[in-house]
């Protein structure tokens, strides 16, 4: 059994009287420990689809199943849950709470999750180590480059040790020194952690290294690449 499915998944919006199809059909699997990017251009669907995948929204037809589950059959209760135990987000713009600082910021999903005190601020003072941001814990957002900013999105992202790892447009704000450096360290959680990761961007050279390339357009796959 994959761990996430996509069964023939379709978004459709409706803006005023205009139904806008940002997925039409689409299907896949990823299986645990794969590294996947999504492909495409601005408006081809691939947030859409991340949204979805994440349990962010719900589809207007078709099906994303995580562990066999159908997630849209399940409650508020138990979104919350998986989103909260299973994943982890790093969006392209960035969403740090600017009145807190690095750590603080790495420790608040832990919070959601119930973790004592001491074992929160242990974790979250582990996980900036590993972005090597272990002298930049106490920095507000203001203090930091857009790198190391969105190096603390990553720690924040594993705070509650989750299986998947979805990134959206992680490198988008980015310059490109910055944005390689970003990759790398997805990369390497993938590798040695055996977190999955499923990357959405439109700027191919970003995710050259991925085994695994799958291209929208216009809400449908258009062509999958594997090496």
């Amino acid at each position: 059994m994959a761990l996430i499915e996509v069964q023939n998944l379709t978004k459709i919006y409706q803006l005023g009287e205009t139904k806008v199809v940002a997925l039409d059909n689409v299907s896949f699997n990823i299986e645990k420990g794969e590294a996947v990017a999504i492909i495409g251009p601005s408006g081809c669907g691939k947030s859409t689809l991340l949204h979805l995948i994440g349990c962010l929204d719900k589809p207007t037809r078709g099906k994303v199943l995580i562990e066999g589950k159908d997630v849209s059959k399940l409650d508020e209760n138990e979104l919350a849950r998986i989103r909260r135990e299973k994943i982890g987000f790093v969006f392209q713009f960035f969403h740090l709470i600017p009145t807190l600082n690095a750590v603080e910021n790495v420790m608040l999903p832990m919070t959601f999750s119930g973790t004592p005190e001491k074992e929160k601020f242990k974790r979250a003072l582990q996980l900036l180590k590993l972005v090597g941001l272990e002298k930049r814990i106490y920095h507000r957002r203001s203090e930091l480059s857009g790198g190391e900013i969105q190096r603390v999105a990553i720690a924040r992202a594993l705070a509650n040790n989750p299986e998947i790892i979805l990134a959206d447009e992680p490198t988008g704000n980015l310059d490109s020194k910055s944005g390689k450096e970003i990759m790398n360290y997805l990369m390497k959680l993938n590798h040695e952690k055996k977190v999955t990761l499923v990357v959405v961007t439109h700027n191919l050279a970003m995710v050259k290294d991925f085994k695994r390339k799958i291209y929208l357009k216009d809400g449908k796959i258009i062509k999958e690449e594997k090496s």
